[in-house]
């Protein structure tokens, strides 16, 4: 059996830093992320939190089983993430009147406010991650992700961490 050595030229290329598209997407996103939820961390939410705070504040009223379908995860996963915002004081569930085996989701007053200071954080953050980038830049990219995203079949505004188990 022989074994292969590597040779100047391996090893030379084994330690050169990726330079793939798809590996500085992956570089960027998980740096992205994780300065996200150091950011939000001062509202005491996570991620996902946010994520479903967002979608009740674009579309009130709408249920877990809507929220559960457009995220694409299973019930029980947004039934855990709502009674956490709900404990919180965020979010309140109330019967639907026209389906009484939903909920109808409401953002209360305070959790109005958390969103209003979300959206404060959002910029900034994105203001801090697109700092190498001008104005037209940004757009540009912002265009050439989209059609990435698209392409790749995903669901516009629906982060893939909603399919991770929450932190217990």
């Amino acid at each position: 059996m022989t074994t292969h050595r590597p040779t100047g030229r391996d090893e030379a290329a084994a330690q050169r830093p990726p330079r793939g598209t798809a590996f500085l997407l992956a570089q960027v996103g998980a740096h992205a992320a994780a300065r996200f939820a150091e950011r939000i961390s001062e509202l005491g939410l996570i991620p996902a939190e946010v994520g479903i705070l967002r979608m009740i504040a674009a579309r009130p009223g709408r249920s877990q089983r809507s929220l559960a379908e457009e995220l694409g995860v299973v019930p029980s996963r947004i039934v855990a993430l709502v009674d956490r915002l709900e404990g919180k004081g965020l979010l309140a569930r109330a019967r639907n009147p026209t389906d009484r085996r939903n909920h109808a989701l409401q953002l209360t007053a305070e959790g109005g406010a958390v969103m209003a200071r979300m959206r404060g954080l959002a910029a900034a953050h994105e203001d801090q991650i697109c700092a190498a980038l001008d104005d037209a830049q940004r757009a540009h990219l912002s265009s050439l992700l989209a059609a990435i995203a698209a392409q790749q079949g995903l669901t516009p505004g629906v982060h893939p961490g909603y399919q991770q188990p929450p932190p217990t």
